[in-house]
C-alpha cells in the first residue's frame, strides 16, 4: 500500500486504486503518521495537530474514535496501538514526502559528483510526486509543511542547475521569470536566470535582470548582491565561457567553525536535535554551564541540510543588539554612505526582508544573558519567515510558543562497579582529550578516571579542563586535588570565551545572572545532601518555593521526580558564596531543625499501615538526616543530634542501616559524659544501642551499654520513643519473671499503644517458648500476628512469622517451619528490611537442612550472609556461617566446618541477647567437632 500526502491525503491499494478513507479527520490523521511512518507518533501530538489550540472536550476518546476509522478504511495490522502513542505500519519509502526527499538528496549528490543529466532525471521524479500543497489535510502541522516547501523549491533551484548545466537554456528563461516573480529574494533564482538569458544570446536582458534584483536587495534589505549573484554578473560582463556550465552553487555554512577535537558522547542527544527540528522550528538546548550545549549545536547545525547561519551572542551585552549580531552573521552591512537622505532601516525589518523567503537554520548560541531579547526576536522572525527554522542554545528556556526544549545533560557516568568505564561517554572523553596531551588512560589509571569525571559530575568542559591539566600533573595527582576544583581546572583555551577557561568562570557566569533572591536560595541550598523538596527548601531556605523552581529554570539546580538536585560543582560555588555570607550556621541549624520534624513525624507512622510510604520519604531524605546527624556531632549539638538519630532508628533498623547509623551515633556520644543529658535519657539509650547493634563493641561503648541496664531497667516502658520497647529486649533479653510481667503490662495496658501491646504479645510468646510452654508462645505469637497485621505493620508480622517458625522447628514441624519463614520473608521483602530477610532466610535453610535439601539450605545461608555483610549485621552473619558449618559437618568435611564456625564466633557480638542462641549453636558445633577429633 502507497500513501500521498503532497497534496490531499491519499492511500492506494495493492492495485493502484485509491482507498476510501473517509472524513478530513481521518485524512488528516493519515497525513500525520504517514509523516512519520514506521514510527511511533505521541497521541498528545496527533491531537495537537488535528484539533489545534482548542481541542474538543474529551479529545483523547475523539482521537481514539479517528484511529477506529482508519484503521476500519485501511486495515487494523495497519495502523497500530503503543503505549506511547500509535503507528502506521508502513516503510517510509511507500510514502511520496519520503520518496521524495531520497531523490531529491540523490539528485542533488548527482548534480554534485558532476553528472547533471542523472541529477535531472532524479529531481523530475522526486518533483512530480508533488499533487498540491503538502500536508493540506493536517492545517496544523505548519511546520512541517514548511520544510517540505523549502525542500521542494531547493529541489526545483537543483534541476533547473542541473538543466543549465545541460545547455536548456531558452526553455528555463519563462520558467525562471516565474519562480523569480514568486521569490524575489532568493539571490540563486536570480543568478539562474541571468544565465539562462545570457545562454540564450540576451545579454542585455541579463544585466538588467541583475540590476533589478540589486535595485530590490537595496531596497528591501538595504544591502548589496550576495557573492553568487554578483559571480554570475561579472562573468556576463566578462564573456565568461563557463556561463554554459555553471556548478551547483555551495549550500551557505556562515559562521560554522571547523571543529578542531573529536565529538564524543552525544549520539542520541545529536539524533534528537535533528529529529527536533524536522518537527518543530523552534529547538531550544537548555543546561547547565559547561554541559556541552554549543558544541552540540554546532555539530547539529553541520549535519543539518540546507543553509545555516550562526550567531554568537556571547559577546553581545545590550539587547537591542540582537538584531544587529544577526544581521552581522548573516553578513548584511548597511551600504548607504554616511550622510545619505535615506531614514536609516529598522535591523527587524531588514531582516524580516532577508528572511521572509530563505530557508535558513538560524543558531542562536548563549542566548541566557539576553534571553528576553532573543525570545522576542526569534518569536517574530518565525511568524514572519515559514521557511525558518532556529536553533538556540541556553540555560533557560526562550519560553515563546511553539518552543521545542531539549535538556543536554551531563555525559553519562559509570557506576563504581562498572565492569568496564571506558563504555561510559564521560570518562571516553576524558581517555580523548588525555591522548593529546600523551597521557594514555589505561587500567592503571582507569578507576581514578572515573572518579575524577564523577567527581566533576560528567560535565565536558570540567572534564575538558581536568584532561589538560595532565600536561603537568599525574591522573593520581588531578584526582588527588579536586576537593579544590576552582584552583585546579583554571586554565583553559587561550582562544575560548573567558567564561569557558576556567571552571569558576562557567559557574560565575551562571551566578551572576541570578537575582538577589535567587542567589540567595541557591546559596542556602548547599546543605541539603542528596536534594530537597520544594517545601524542605522553603522551611530551610526562608524563600518561596518559586524561586526555587527559577533556579530549574536557569539549568542552576536539575528537578528529578519532584526533587531538586545541585550538581558538586554548582554546590561547591554556591556554598563558598554561603561561607562569604555569613549564613552558615543559622542555615544549617534551620536544616537539621526540618530533619528533627521530619524524623519525628515519620517515626508515629512507621508503624502502621503507611509505613512503606514513609519508608519511602525517608529513603529520599536519609542522606539529609544523616548530615543533620553529623553536623549536630560536629558543632557540639549533641541533644539536638540524639533526637534526631533516636526517631530515625527504627527506620535504619528497618532498612538495614547498621554501619552508617553505628558511625554517626558513635559521633555523637564520643565526647559525651557517662550522665546522659536530663530528659534525654531514652535518646541516649537509643544512641548507644544504635552504636552498638550488630558489631562487638570496643571498652567504651561496653561499659555504655553496662549503664544502660541501670538506666533503664529491664522492665522499663518507654514514654517517648516508643521502638525503644523493641530495641532494650533485644540487648538485655526478656525479664525471667513472666508473671510479674504480665501484671505490670495489665497495670499499664491502657497506656500503651497497639503497637505496643502487639510486641508485648511477641515478647511474652519469647518468654513461654524460653521456658517450655510451646502451645501458650504459639497462641501469643498469633495474637501478635494479628494485631499487627490489624496494624498494617510489616515488621511486626515479620517477627510473629519468625517466632512462628522458630517455634515449629523447634517441635520438629519442619515442613511447617519452612511456610511461615517463607511468609516471613515475603512480609519483609515488602519493606525491603534486609536484616529480617537474611533472618529469614537462615530460618528458611534450617527447616529446609531437615527435610533433607542441602543445596537449597546452602543457598539459603548463602544469600543470608550476603545480605548481612552488606548491611553490617554481625549477628546474622554468623548465623548464616554456623548454618553454613553444619552442613559442612553433614557432608563430613570437618576442616571446612571449623573454620566456618570459628569464622562465625569471631563475627558474632557478644553483649547482644538475641546473639545468645547463635553463640550457643557455634559452641554445640565447635564441641562436636573437638569430640570427634579426639574419638580418632
Amino acid at each position: 500500500m502507497r500513501f500521498e500526502i503532497l497534496g490531499p491525503a491519499r492511500a492506494l491499494g495493492e492495485d493502484g486504486e485509491p482507498v476510501a478513507l473517509g472524513g478530513p479527520r481521518v485524512r488528516g490523521l493519515l497525513t500525520l503518521l504517514a509523516l512519520d511512518a514506521g514510527r511511533v507518533v505521541g497521541a498528545e501530538r496527533l491531537a495537537a495537530a488535528l484539533y489545534g489550540p482548542r481541542p474538543p472536550e474529551g479529545v483523547a476518546n475523539a482521537l481514539q474514535a479517528q484511529v477506529s476509522r482508519l484503521r476500519r478504511a485501511l486495515g487494523r495490522d495497519r495502523v497500530e496501538f503503543h503505549p506511547a502513542g500509535y503507528r502506521l505500519a508502513a516503510d517510509p519509502q511507500d510514502v511520496d514526502a519520503h520518496r521524495f526527499e531520497r531523490l531529491a538528496g540523490d539528485g542533488r549528490r548527482a548534480l554534485g559528483g558532476g553528472d547533471p543529466r542523472r541529477a535531472a532525471s532524479l529531481l523530475r521524479e522526486a518533483l512530480a510526486l508533488w499533487r498540491g500543497a503538502p500536508l493540506s489535510d493536517a492545517p496544523h502541522a505548519q511546520a512541517a509543511a514548511a520544510g517540505l516547501e523549502e525542500l521542494r523549491l531547493a529541489a526545483v533551484e537543483d534541476r533547473v542547475q542541473a538543466d543549465l548545466e545541460l545547455g536548456d537554456h531558452r526553455e528555463l528563461v519563462a520558467e525562471l521569470r516565474r519562480l523569480t516573480a514568486a521569490h524575489p529574494l532568493r539571490e540563486r533564482l536570480r543568478a539562474q536566470l541571468m544565465r539562462a538569458l545570457y545562454g540564450s544570446g540576451r545579454q542585455a536582458e541579463a544585466l538588467t535582470a541583475y540590476a533589478d534584483a540589486r535595485r530590490i536587495l537595496d531596497e528591501e534589505l538595504g544591502v548589496e548582491p550576495g557573492a553568487e549573484l554578483a559571480a554570475a554578473h561579472l562573468a556576463v560582463l566578462r564573456a565568461d565561457p563557463s556561463l554554459a556550465a555553471t556548478a551547483s552553487a555551495a549550500v551557505s555554512r556562515q559562521g560554522l567553525r571547523a571543529q578542531l577535537t573529536s565529538f564524543v558522547g552525544r549520539t542520541e542527544e545529536l539524533r534528537q536535535v535533528g529529529a527536533q527540528l524536522t518537527e518543530a522550528r523552534l529547538v531550544t538546548l537548555i543546561g547547565p554551564g559547561g554541559a556541552g550545549k554549543t558544541r552540540l549545536a554546532m555539530e547539529a547545525a553541520e549535519r543539518a541540510t540546507g543553509d545555516v547561519c550562526v550567531v554568537q551572542l556571547a559577546p553581545v551585552t545590550d539587547p537591542a543588539d540582537v538584531p544587529k549580531a544577526v544581521l552581522a552573521a548573516l553578513d548584511i552591512r548597511d551600504t548607504r554612505l554616511s550622510g545619505h537622505d535615506r531614514p536609516a532601516v529598522d535591523p527587524v525589518a531588514r531582516l524580516l526582508a532577508a528572511l521572509a523567503d530563505r530557508g535558513l537554520l538560524l543558531v542562536l548560541d548563549n542566548c541566557e544573558h539576553l534571553v528576553a531579547a532573543a525570545a522576542e526576536l526569534a518569536d517574530l522572525l518565525l511568524a514572519s519567515c515559514p521557511a525558518l527554522r532556529v536553533l538556540a542554545t541556553s540555560r533557560e528556556a526562550l519560553g515563546i510558543t511553539g518552543e521545542s526544549l531539549l535538556p543536554v545533560a551531563p555525559l553519562r557516568l559509570p557506576p563504581h562497579d562498572a565492569a568496564n568505564p571506558l563504555d561510559y561517554p564521560a570518562v571516553r572523553l576524558f581517555a580523548d582529550r588525555a591522548a593529546a596531551v600523551r597521557q594514555p588512560v589505561d587500567e592503571t589509571n582507569l578507576a581514578q578516571v572515573a572518579g575524577i569525571c564523577r567527581a566533576l559530575d560528567g560535565l565536558p568542559l570540567a572534564i575538558e579542563l581536568a584532561a589538560a591539566r595532565l600536561r603537568t600533573m599525574s591522573v593520581g595527582d588531578v584526582a588527588a586535588r579536586l576537593d579544590d576544583r576552582f584552583r585546579l581546572l583554571a586554565r583553559g583555551s587561550r582562544t575560548a570565551l573567558p567564561r569557558h577557561q576556567t571552571l569558576r568562570a562557567v559557574v560565575a557566569w551562571s551566578w551572576d545572572l541570578l537575582d538577589e533572591r535567587e542567589q540567595r536560595m541557591a546559596r542556602r541550598l548547599t546543605v541539603f545532601v542528596g536534594g530537597a523538596t520544594p517545601e524542605s527548601a522553603e522551611r530551610v531556605c526562608g524563600l518561596p518555593e518559586e524561586v526555587l523552581f527559577s533556579l530549574a529554570e536557569k539549568s542552576l539546580v536539575e528537578a528529578v521526580d519532584g526533587r531538586y538536585w545541585m550538581m558538586e560543582t554548582i554546590r561547591a560555588f554556591c556554598a563558598e558564596k554561603l561561607a562569604e555570607s555569613g549564613e552558615t550556621e543559622a542555615v544549617r541549624q534551620a536544616h537539621a531543625d526540618c530533619y528533627l520534624a521530619l524524623a519525628v513525624e515519620a517515626d508515629g507512622h512507621m508503624r502502621k499501615a503507611e509505613q512503606l510510604e514513609w519508608l519511602a520519604r525517608l529513603d529520599e531524605e536519609s542522606d539529609n538526616v544523616a548530615a543533620a546527624v553529623r553536623w549536630s556531632a560536629e558543632t557540639g549539638r549533641q541533644a539536638l543530634g540524639m533526637r534526631i538519630l533516636a526517631y530515625s532508628a527504627y527506620y535504619w533498623w528497618m532498612r538495614g542501616h547498621r554501619g552508617t547509623s553505628a558511625s554517626l551515633a558513635d559521633g555523637l556520644i564520643a565526647d559525651m559524659g557517662s550522665t546522659p543529658p536530663a530528659g534525654l535519657e531514652e535518646e541516649y539509650a537509643m544512641c548507644v544501642l544504635v552504636a552498638a547493634w550488630g558489631r562487638q563493641p570496643g571498652d567504651e561503648l561496653r561499659a555504655r551499654l553496662d549503664q544502660l541496664r541501670r538506666l533503664l531497667p529491664v522492665a522499663y516502658l518507654p514514654t517517648r520513643l516508643e521502638s525503644l520497647t523493641m530495641m532494650l529486649p533485644m540487648f538485655t533479653g526478656p525479664p525471667d519473671d513472666y508473671e510479674g510481667v504480665q501484671k505490670l503490662v495489665a497495670h499499664y495496658s491502657d497506656s500503651l499503644s497497639p503497637w505496643s501491646r502487639a510486641l508485648m504479645h511477641c515478647g511474652f510468646a519469647f518468654m513461654l517458648q524460653i521456658i517450655g510452654r510451646g502451645d501458650e508462645a504459639g497462641a501469643e505469637f498469633e495474637r501478635a500476628l494479628t494485631a499487627f497485621r490489624v496494624l498494617g505493620e510489616r515488621w511486626g508480622a515479620t517477627l510473629a512469622l519468625s517466632g512462628l517458625s522458630e517455634l515449629a522447628y523447634e517441635q520438629g514441624d519442619y515442613a511447617g517451619s519452612r511456610d511461615l519463614a517463607d511468609q516471613g520473608l515475603r512480609t519483609s521483602g515488602e519493606l525491603g528490611a534486609k536484616a529480617d530477610m537474611a533472618e529469614c532466610l537462615c530460618l528458611r535453610a534450617d527447616s529446609v537442612a531437615r527435610l533433607g535439601d542441602l543445596d537449597g539450605a546452602r543457598a539459603d545461608y548463602l544469600r543470608a550472609a550476603e545480605m548481612a555483610r552488606r548491611i553490617g549485621s554481625g549477628d546474622t552473619m554468623a548465623r548464616a556461617r554456623v548454618g553454613l558449618g553444619e552442613l559442612a559437618m553433614l557432608r563430613g568435611d570437618r576442616g571446612e566446618a571449623r573454620a566456618l564456625m570459628e569464622q562465625a564466633l569471631a563475627e558474632c557480638p557478644d553483649d547482644w541477647y538475641s546473639a545468645g542462641e547463635v553463640r550457643a549453636r557455634i559452641q554445640a558445633g565447635l564441641t562436636e567437632l573437638a569430640e570427634i577429633v579426639s574419638e580418632r
